[in-house]
């Protein structure tokens, strides 16, 4: 089956399922849905890539429950499918690992993947999947999984999931909600820097890389959130802000811009007015705005041997003046020579051997959601290579990074 991951589900709450092959995750995410979003069958290895269905459950809200591959999957593409679920485990808010209790090999990879998603502070819902034969194995089952979790981050219930009673559903739904991460959804893109009644300026370039017809992604996302905080909202093109400035009574109290344009707004704009950009805003939403500062501030230790990868999270086809792809190559080598060499991966490709590198530059991140992002940071640290963002990287080369807000 094809991934879906379609990119309103980035700021949904994900919960991914987990298990061993044939242990019922594909009937259980059909039960919570109430549609047969993934293919049932007998035959390992039926999840192939992990399904991505986009709901609202309640009490949760926005969700994307993920469907994995089984963890015993031994089929010729066994390895290439746990590729998959082990990326899906790095987007993961929320997991449900299946239990079975016909499985009588033992539960050391659930438990273990129990350990794992601990670790990372990830909440975890043992789901013990009992069949139509009796519950006498399961209740024992479910008891040793309790004894063993003792955690307020994890826990355990009983469902069939290939016939689950209503209550069940109900139980998984409870215990989910419970579960939920505390502070899940709660910040906001623009953070303190806007309140009620503040009047803001969007200048967004619509260039040759702006979606015909459409805004991207982040401008769309920060316009509602600003419009949900009974904030003004103006937006404008780089060519039309000093017209735009000069229609206004009052200068805006902060101005957001594509930070390809920082430095034309930046010599534009009033005084009093706070400049910031979309990128680096998300720099703060999605990933570690502190971590990526002090990346941006390692670019003085390149030259021009040194290896940067820039990390593109979105597939779009890359055209004149790819921001990614041309101009943040561009910046660098003009600095530091021709000799600099750039590596570009996009979508979910992202290399393990990151330690060869001198310097990671990650997009906004608008397309993913938190928890993967940050995943990508933690591998950094990990190896202690310093990573950074689009926007703040372009804020640090153009001079200006300690004159705008975060």
């Amino acid at each position: 089956m094809a991934e879906i991951n379609s990119t309103p589900n980035a700021n949904r709450l994900h919960i991914g399922i987990f298990g061993k092959t044939n242990s019922g995750k594909s009937s259980l995410i059909n039960a919570i849905t109430g549609q047969e979003v993934s293919i049932v069958s007998d035959v390992p290895g039926t999840t192939t890539d992990p399904v991505y269905k986009a709901m609202e459950i309640s009490p949760l809200g926005p969700c994307v429950l993920i469907d994995t591959a089984g963890l015993t999957d031994d089929t010729a593409l066994g390895e290439k499918r746990l590729e998959k679920t082990r990326l899906a485990m790095d987007r993961t808010d929320l997991a449900v690992i299946v239990f079975s209790d016909i499985d009588k090999t033992g539960h050391k990879q659930e438990f273990a993947l129990v350990d794992f998603f601990k670790n990372k502070k990830v909440p975890v819902l043992c789901a013990v999947n009992f069949f139509d034969d009796g519950k006498g194995s399961a209740d024992s089952l479910l008891a040793d999984i309790r004894k063993k979790i003792n955690n307020d981050q994890t826990e355990a219930v009983m469902i069939n999931c290939q016939q689950p009673a209503k209550p069940e559903l109900e139980n998984v739904r409870v215990a989910l909600a419970r579960l939920m991460p505390e502070n899940y959804d709660k910040e906001f893109i623009t953070g303190s820097l806007v309140a009620e009644d503040d009047v803001v300026l969007l200048v967004m370039p619509q260039d040759i890389q702006a979606p015909k017809r459409r805004l991207i992604l982040p401008q769309v996302q920060t316009i509602r959130e600003l419009l949900d905080r009974k904030c003004t909202v103006i937006c404008t093109t780089v060519d039309k802000m000093e017209t735009t400035l000069n229609g206004l009574k009052k200068a805006p109290g902060l101005i957001i811009t594509d930070s390809q344009a920082f430095k034309y707004v930046y010599e534009h704009k009033p005084t009093e007015s706070r400049l910031t950009s979309f990128s680096v805003l998300f720099a703060a939403y999605k990933g570690d705005l502190a971590y990526y500062i002090a990346g941006a501030r390692a670019i003085e230790q390149l030259d021009e041997g040194s290896r940067v990868l820039i990390a593109e999270c979105c597939t779009h086809a890359p055209l004149t003046e790819d921001i990614g792809r041309v101009k943040l190559p561009r910046l660098l080598r003009k600095r530091f020579g021709d000799g600099l060499r750039v590596d570009v991966v996009s979508g979910t490709d992202f290399p393990t051997d990151l330690d060869k590198y001198d310097l990671i530059i990650q997009c906004g991140g608008c397309m993913f959601n938190r928890k993967y992002v940050l995943s990508r940071i933690q591998r950094a640290k990990g190896m202690g290579v310093p990573m950074s963002n689009y926007g703040v990287v372009i804020a640090y080369l153009t001079g200006i990074l300690d004159k705008i807000v975060m």
